[in-house]
């Protein structure tokens, strides 16, 4: 590539049962990154409120603004044990729980007739990358239906336009351990250090992925 290599990293902010995102310090920590490997690319972040409208509105503008050739996402899974690199985007959206925003979605699909949408077979070295740090991380086929799938099947659309990204991913990430969240009997201990041994492992993937792209 002849031109600077661009990655847009994104969190997102607290929302109802969640007042302690983790994805934000994460996020934060990642575009603070300097290391060699990184010294000709430029990370920016974003942090999106968990709301639809926000999801509509900003991800357009941040693309717009950051023009990134890859698009790295986080988001929080509260009852997960483990970090998700998500395959896909669900053409679903739940009915019963509204946004941060006090929301509720109007129907339970985001485009009709339309299936699911993937990522890309590059998720694949990615969740390696994570698992090389020692976390405990999985593959997964479903992001659910509320704000991580919906930004997911936004991002994977913008992958399609000429002006958009040419890579884009999404990591479900779980609670932190010292966020104050209650934790069910069981659940490991994973501290902010560890989650972001893991994005940065991801990121530099993520990195030499988008310059083969």
């Amino acid at each position: 590539m002849s031109e600077r290599l661009r990655i847009l990293v994104t969190g997102f902010g607290p929302f109802p049962g969640a007042p302690h995102n983790p994805t934000q310090p994460l996020v934060a920590r990642l575009t603070r990154l300097r290391r060699p490997a990184f010294a000709d690319v430029e990370i920016s972040g974003h942090i999106f409120p968990v709301t639809y409208d926000a999801v509509d509105q900003e991800l357009p503008l941040a693309l717009a603004k950051h023009r990134p050739h890859a698009l790295l996402m986080f988001g929080l899974a509260g009852r997960s044990k483990h970090v998700r690199v998500e395959t896909r985007a669900r053409n679903a959206v739940t009915m019963l729980w509204p946004d941060a925003a006090q929301t509720h979605a109007r129907k339970g699909s985001i485009s009709a007739g339309a299936g699911t949408r993937r990522f890309g077979p590059h998720t694949a070295k990615l969740l390696r990358a994570a698992k090389g740090t020692g976390l405990d991380a999985r593959a997964s086929r479903d992001a659910g239906s509320y704000l991580c799938n919906y930004l997911s099947w936004r991002a994977i659309e913008s992958v399609s336009l000429d002006s958009g990204p040419r890579l884009a991913a999404f990591i479900h990430v779980p609670p932190l351990a010292g966020d104050g969240t209650v934790r069910r009997k069981g659940f490991p201990r994973i501290t902010l250090d560890e989650l972001v041994d893991a994005g940065e492992a991801m990121l530099l993937e993520m990195v030499r992925l988008t310059r083969r792209a």
